[in-house]
């Protein structure tokens, strides 16, 4: 038996994987993710799962980040936002980003939120950031073949999750090309 760098190649870890599925009756497992940067996780609009696949002819375990193209195209926008709001006000730091003994007066603030949601607003209006469906595929992983996806549905359930796995491991997936800006939910192609 083989050492492997990478235990998501090897094929101990690939049965496990299979045979917790396998109990579940399911072809994924959901991954626990401790990292309170990732909350967001879970809540209908991106879950983190791992599934068995095939690379190169051999069985590795894909670890996958499976997200809304209305989360993704939120996620710009704000990013697209912040930065002008920074430029703006270079003192402010955003609320995820501040440690326990940040300061910021109360009125500034509130004056910097109405900015930035007056941002938001402006850019989602202007159609400024389009998204689409994609996959990126990092096979520098460290634990199997890691998968950031982003489809064009309502909500990341178990059947969008097990359509999006037979797919992939079929090699029959299509993604929708089509450039999307979203606006006060309403979505716009």
């Amino acid at each position: 038996m083989g050492t492997y760098k990478n235990e998501g190649f090897e094929p101990a870890t690939i049965q496990l994987l299979k045979e917790e599925c396998k109990e579940d009756g399911s072809s994924f497992v959901y991954v626990e993710d401790e990292d309170d940067d990732l909350e967001v996780l879970n809540s209908g609009e991106c879950v983190h799962v791992q599934f068995v696949g095939k690379h190169k002819e051999n069985e590795v375990i894909y670890d996958a980040i499976i997200y809304t193209l209305r989360l993704h195209h939120s996620s710009l926008v704000y990013e697209m936002a912040m930065e002008k709001v920074k430029k703006s006000f270079p003192q402010y730091i955003p609320v995820e980003e501040r440690k326990p003994d940040y300061r910021i007066d109360a009125e500034l603030e509130e004056e910097i939120e109405l900015f930035l949601t007056e941002l938001i607003e402006e850019i989602e209006e202007t159609e400024a950031v389009k998204v689409q469906e994609h996959i990126e595929i990092d096979h520098e992983f460290e634990y199997g073949i890691s998968l950031d996806v982003c489809l064009n549905v309502e909500e990341i359930s178990e059947e969008v999750i097990e359509d999006f796995i037979a797919r992939f491991n079929s090699n029959t997936l299509t993604l929708d090309k089509t450039m999307y800006s979203f606006t006060n939910d309403e979505p716009e192609e």
